[in-house]
Formats: structure tokens, C-alpha cells, sequence
């Protein structure tokens, strides 16, 4: 059974708390990322190689039921949207076994942040003012910040939502 889309947003809401919009002086999206970033296979990969498109900082963990319930209308919207678009994930999982696990059981082919539950994850929660899971921060490709609110956007508008994105004033 697929949840309707009004409980999802009741749940996300209910599990996704975000506070303050932050400011962060960035050259282009690639900047608030490391360096390094690894594929859907752990595999090292260079940040740089999502230079000028937008990036979704995908915040979750296996461990949370809304995340495991979002990831799936992640996949198809990140799919849709491939050209243009990029998600990084940003684990929260306990462990890198778990954060592998999970990457695997969901079908995530996206980059994500090396480790779980530690710098430089907690570096970008605390820079977005991450409060809780799912979230998903959207950065313009010159690094100014969209929305901090994309797992909402996503589930309400799948349809617009990135070109909404697109047309947004800089925050």
C-alpha cells in the first residue's frame, strides 16, 4: 500500500524540523561539499564533477521510516531531472555498513558525503540547520541556497518543483 501524499507531508512534517535559513559564501554548489565524495559503489569520486548543475543535500538514514518511505520519489524525480540535477546523500546511519546497506536496498545511484554521522556530515547539518530526517537542502548551482525544504516541494509538486527551483530568487 502507498501512503497518500497528505500523510507523507504530515509525517515529513512532523520528523523534519528546520530552522533558520542559513547564509553560506560559496563559489558554486560544489563548494559546501568535500572535496572528495564517493559513488553508489563507495568508489572515491571528485566533487567538482557536479560543477553547474543543482545539487539536492539529501539528509537521511536507514534507520528512519519517512526516509525510507521519500527515497523512492527521490529516485524518480532525480531521474527525471538527471541533466540538471544532482542528490548528494548526507548519511545519518550509525554506521558505514548501514549507510552501504542502505544505499543498496534503496537503489540511491547518487554520490554521497564519505562516512556516517561525522564530520564532514555534521559539518553540513549544522550549516542548513538540519533539525531532523528526511531533509532535502536545494543549492543553485552558484552555491546560493533554494530551499530547505525539497522533500515537501517533491512530495506536494513533484511536476514543478524544479522548475520552481529554477525561477527562485537567491535566499
Amino acid at each position: 500500500m502507498t501512503p497518500s501524499p497528505t500523510f507523507l507531508v504530515t509525517l515529513l512534517s512532523a520528523t523534519a524540523i528546520i530552522l533558520a535559513t542559513p547564509s553560506v559564501d560559496a563559489q558554486s554548489a560544489v563548494d559546501v561539499l568535500p572535496e572528495k565524495l564517493e559513488d553508489a559503489k563507495g568508489k572515491k569520486m571528485e566533487s567538482g564533477v557536479l560543477s553547474g548543475k543543482y545539487i539536492g543535500l539529501y539528509f537521511s538514514a536507514g534507520w528512519c521510516a519517512p526516509c525510507r518511505v521519500f527515497t523512492p520519489q527521490l529516485k524518480a524525480f532525480r531521474e527525471e531531472h538527471i541533466d540538471e540535477f544532482e542528490v548528494v546523500f548526507v548519511s545519518f546511519d550509525k554506521s558505514n555498513t548501514d549507510k552501504r546497506r542502505y544505499i543498496f536496498t534503496s537503489g540511491m545511484e547518487w554520490p554521497s558525503v564519505p562516512g556516517a554521522r561525522r564530520k564532514p556530515s555534521t559539518s553540513l547539518a549544522e550549516t542548513y540547520s538540519v533539525q531532523g530526517y528526511p531533509t532535502l537542502v536545494i543549492l543553485a548551482p552558484d552555491g546560493t541556497l533554494v530551499t530547505d525544504r525539497g522533500v515537501e516541494t517533491i512530495i506536494r509538486e513533484p511536476a514543478t518543483a524544479f522548475e520552481k527551483w529554477k525561477q527562485a530568487p537567491p535566499s
